[in-house]
């Protein structure tokens, strides 16, 4: 090597020692990332040229968003979005928010980032337009610098149109309802998603980790650029680095391709979610400019046309869930800690799976499914141009299809949990030709994007006819219901994998048995029901046996399901209730009836059937409760996972029934008396669980029980407070429906009121609630101060309750 080559060589790497201990000492200091929530102005209604910054908003609402105005609003038949949307209005609104950038942020890039608005938002910033999103559940960003005024007061509002209704089959809400981000960046910086991780050889001695990563140089002049990539494990260690170094020209792009490997990674599963994260670190000018982070984990998964899944090398079943994204009383704004509690609450009845019905999720539900280890299937669409509502998506494809699926594929992409794309949901292209090469579009644009996990797409006539199965770009074939055909996939598609995109639709109303369970019910149409009433109360029976026509019992599809490894999977609709599309049945009725656990996110009886059949938890299920009148004949239930199970009515056997795969629950029919009914479960190791339910007195008193009693004091944290009303044994009184008035003094205020009940029409942002079934739900969120906050609840004739949680 030459004198000269070698004192080249030697510059270089003294250089990169230098940017490489620059690195270390300057991390995470360049790029800002602010939560943008608070002091935002609300007006409900359009008001000409709002967007002015000279124009006076003093009797404008104060707010924080995420905010759904529409929950605020009154039930009504007449609302234009229809039961079917959750009868609650929409319209337009007005958001506002004024703010001051230090002189010392000019010259720096400056971006606003939505997670979500619905819908038809349109954004200035003082006073200039930056654009318009129609769909109301991607994610976008607009870049500000060019517009803003440093030093000075800076005005950003928001339009937002979700008055063309009935523009979705299920409650939408209204509003910035997802969280917006300031984001405060160098002229050369990582580019919006601007990573992308992947990690194509793995086994569990080492793993190959490739990272991609976009770096824009918006500088008024071109420069070598420098890239660190860091990748920490759990505990903070660094485990594999990278450098490189490209000159990149004035207002151009590039890409770095970076291979790392990690020895003896921790893998991602289920069971233990382990994540990694990689840090970007990119020099300019012998200096830092931009910190960015990404969090991903390692795994290796395939879908297999006799194995099912298999992930890490090991055949798993995927026991899911489908999900709308409302939170019951609270809307569709998101929050973090309420989708926490929903996932919790699913993940103890042993759901490993969510699917995103039927579009991109917030960005939160992915984290936590992330760090909680939840299989997902992360959906695009309802509809392509061939529309479901009047004002749906339909309008708007032609021009924004491939902008928001590139957008939601790149904003999703890097998340361990989601293993597939679904390109729609029961597209009605699926009977037309155009079908075909409509599905080859969409897919070539994942497959671009990201060609590491499954496309598929929920097919309700998911047979060779179909024209998006026809296409030939779908890795998974998606049954949506058909049960009954699951058996005779092999057949009919040689070679293919399955997933039962969505099963079920069993329908219930928590605490109700008003049906004698050797009745079926089923009913002739789908979708907004408005004929004839199913019965007279709306109510349907916590028994497995109330369906619509083309959906079965929760036994039914899993009686199949657990058979046959090839049948990789389920996703039964939904895991919760959810507002609108309050099918089979029409008003009073304004939200769901399929859900695993009512609106409040109490458990209906067939939460313990899955948590028998999906867990190794000992479960033993009694009801239905034990009020009922003389002459009555009723059906009392088990549902376990022990051998057998023996009755006793007032310490008489009432006989021994045998759990086995053909009698998924245990039932005896008995003639009811006042008392006890005992069931005593055994196991063949001889392990005893006991349950028993009595007859309930008069109410006399409330009980309060919080999911948690010590909050974070960030404005933000909840406390979900179950009410149960009791006799004076302390007993649940199953038909009591008293009222329940709450007061809550110190740093927190009532965030909702719930009561699962699918008719009531009381407002969920009010100080009390009816119990429905003996229970409501009281949510609580925290100030943005410490304290120890005391709820009551009071009832005329009850013994108030009060109890304390810890803001801290």
């Amino acid at each position: 090597m030459s004198r000269r080559k070698k004192t080249g060589l030697m510059v270089l790497m003294v250089g990169i020692m230098i940017f490489l201990n620059q690195c270390d000492q300057n991390a995470g200091l360049v790029r800002s990332t602010e939560n943008f929530g608070k002091n935002w102005l609300f007006h409900l209604g359009d008001i000409e040229d709002a967007q002015a910054p000279e124009l006076n908003d003093a009797d404008w609402n104060a707010l924080s968003v995420p905010h759904d105005w529409s929950i605020e609003g009154t039930f009504s038949e007449d609302n234009p979005a229809t039961p079917g949307g959750g009868a609650l209005p929409g319209g337009i609104g007005w958001y506002r928010k004024s703010f001051m950038l230090p002189v010392t942020d000019k010259g720096k890039r400056v971006f606003i980032d939505f997670d979500g608005v619905y819908m038809n938002s349109d954004v200035w910033i003082n006073g200039y337009h930056l654009g318009r999103r129609p769909y109301g559940y991607i994610s976008f960003r607009y870049e500000l610098t060019p517009h803003l005024k440093f030093g000075e007061k800076n005005l950003l509002a928001v339009r937002v149109d979700n008055s063309m209704q009935p523009n979705s089959r299920w409650y939408s809400g209204s509003g910035i309802y997802r969280n917006v981000w300031l984001v405060k960046t160098d002229p050369v910086y990582v580019d919006h998603w601007g990573t992308v991780i992947t990690t194509p050889e793995v086994s569990k001695t080492q793993a190959l980790v490739s990272v991609k990563t976009t770096v824009k140089n918006m500088a008024e002049k071109g420069g070598t650029i420098t890239l660190k990539t860091m990748i920490y494990d759990e505990k903070d260690n660094i485990v594999a680095e990278s450098y490189d170094q490209q000159k990149i020209e004035a207002d151009s792009i590039y890409t770095f391709v970076q291979e790392m490997t990690i020895k003896h990674p921790q893998l991602w599963s289920v069971k233990t979610p382990t994540l990694y994260k990689s840090a970007s670190r990119v020099g300019a000018g012998g200096k830092i400019v931009d910190d960015y982070f990404t969090t991903f984990g390692i795994r290796f998964f395939k879908f297999d046309a006799t194995q099912g899944f298999l992930l890490n090398g090991e055949s798993i079943k995927i026991l899911g869930v489908c999900m709308h994204h409302d939170l019951g009383c609270l809307g569709s704004a998101i929050n973090k800690r309420a989708l926490e509690r929903q996932l919790e609450i699913l993940q103890r009845m042993g759901c490993n799976g969510i699917r995103t019905s039927h579009n991109p999720p917030a960005p939160e539900l992915l984290d936590l499914c992330d760090r909680m280890g939840f299989i997902v299937m992360d959906e695009a669409f309802d509809m392509w141009k061939m529309p479901k509502t009047k004002y749906d998506y339909s309008l708007y494809y032609d021009d924004w299809h491939q902008r928001d699926l590139r957008d939601f594929i790149r904003r999703d992409r890097n998340h361990p949990s989601v293993f597939m794309w679904s390109i729609g949901n029961e597209i009605r292209e699926q009977w037309d030709e155009s079908g075909i090469e409509m599905a080859k579009e969409l897919a070539g644009i994942v497959r671009e994007l990201d060609s590491t996990r499954a496309i598929t797409s929920g097919c309700n006539d998911p047979e060779p006819h179909n024209y998006i199965i026809r296409s030939g770009v779908l890795d998974l074939i998606g049954y949506n219901y058909k049960h009954e055909k699951f058996e005779q996939f092999p057949e009919k598609f040689p070679g293919q994998s399955f997933i039962a995109s969505e099963t079920g639709s069993a329908i219930a109303t928590r605490g109700e048995y008003d049906m004698p369970s050797d009745v079926i019910r089923r009913w002739p149409v789908r979708g907004s029901y408005e004929g004839p009433k199913p019965n007279d109360d709306y109510t349907c029976s916590s028994y497995d046996n109330c369906c619509v026509p083309w959906g079965s019992t929760h036994e039914e599809t899993w009686a199949v399901m657990k058979k046959h490894a090839y049948l990789s999977g389920m996703f039964y609709w939904t895991g919760f209730d959810y507002l609108g599309e309050p099918t089979p049945y029409w008003w009073p009725a304004r939200s769901s009836y399929f859900g695993i656990i009512d609106l409040a996110g109490f458990p209906k009886d067939a939460y313990w059937f899955y948590q028998s059949e999906w867990t190794d938890k000992p479960v033993l299920h009694l009801f239905p409760h034990w009020n009922w009148q003389e002459g009555d004949n009723v059906d009392v239930w088990v549902y376990t996972n022990y051998d057998e199970v023996e009755l006793f009515l007032n310490q008489e056997s009432l006989g021994v029934k045998v759990k086995n795969d053909k009698n998924l629950h245990l039932s005896w029919r008995v003639g009811w008396v006042p008392g006890v009914v005992q069931a005593i479960a055994k196991n063949k190791k001889g392990q005893v669980l006991i349950r028993e339910i009595s007859t309930a007195g008069k109410p006399s008193t409330i009980s309060l029980s919080a999911d948690r009693s010590r909050i974070e004091a960030d404005g933000k944290d909840l406390s979900f407070i179950t009410v149960n009303i009791l006799d004076d044994n302390g007993i649940l009184v199953p038909h009591a429906d008293n009222r329940i008035d709450f007061e809550v003094n110190g740093p927190g205020t009532i965030a909702g009121v719930d009561n699962g009940n699918p008719i009531s029409h009381e407002s969920f942002k009010v100080n009390y609630r009816k119990a429905f079934n003996g229970k409501c739900l009281l949510v609580v969120q925290a100030l943005e101060e410490a304290g120890t906050i005391t709820v009551t609840a009071s009832s005329e004739g009850l013994q108030p309750k009060s109890l304390e949680i810890v803001s801290q």
